[in-house]
């Protein structure tokens, strides 16, 4: 993966260096528009081979809230502001940083945190030696990830289920997403391709859909 190895680092380099100044517009809308807080939401993330490092991202969540990790749309945790940056994945632009100083890939799985990758077992613990993704096949078939959560939660809640939206979310997500984004990044790891690779960033990039290990993601 030498080729991956340089293709992240210049491609990083040169979105910093052209990007910058819509970084710096987002910081400053983060700031004006959700006051009390950083531009910049860092949290600590399973990276390769396990080791923790701090992810970057734009904040897009209120200061003070719940500590799940699981959100829905229309979640209140989120302002706004926050649901327009990610909607178009502009809070995942800070992460071109951790791309260029090795923590990530552009593409790969999605980092997690502490509690999921890291607690995987058996082969499925074989996803730890990839380095995290912006994006990636996982990413790209949940790319609507908190609309499908919202909508299981509307269908339970409607079948007579009395739980918190919380808890159905964080259920469907470790008994049914969550497995299958394992799946889908073990098929990347034994099937890895470079070409593969541009076609799931040009597929990010445009919001388009591709063929991918016997289906539609």
């Amino acid at each position: 993966m030498i080729l991956k190895w340089i293709f992240d680092r210049l491609v990083s380099l040169i979105g910093l260096l052209f990007l910058w100044p819509v970084l710096l517009i987002t910081a400053i809308l983060v700031k004006i528009k959700m006051p009390g807080g950083p531009a910049f939401f860092v949290q600590k993330r399973v990276g390769k081979d396990g080791k923790l490092f701090d992810c970057h991202k734009f904040r897009t969540m209120t200061v003070k809230h719940s500590g799940s990790t699981v959100s829905v749309a229309g979640d209140s945790r989120i302002t706004p502001f926050g649901a327009t940056l990610r909607h178009y994945k502009l809070d995942e632009l800070p992460g071109l940083w951790d791309v260029l100083i090795g923590n990530m890939s552009f593409v790969g799985p999605r980092p997690d945190v502490p509690g999921y990758a890291d607690q995987l077992q058996g082969d499925d613990r074989r996803v730890l030696k990839l380095r995290p993704g912006i994006t990636g096949p996982a990413t790209l078939k949940y790319r609507l990830e908190d609309e499908m959560i919202s909508e299981y939660v509307a269908q339970k809640q409607a079948a007579g289920d009395t739980r918190g939206m919380q808890e159905i979310a964080e259920e469907y997500n470790d008994t049914v997403i969550y497995p299958d984004k394992v799946r889908l990044n073990l098929y990347y790891l034994d099937h890895y391709s470079f070409v593969k690779d541009f076609k799931m960033i040009l597929c990010t990039v445009l919001g388009k859909k591709m063929s991918y290990a016997g289906e539609v993601i």
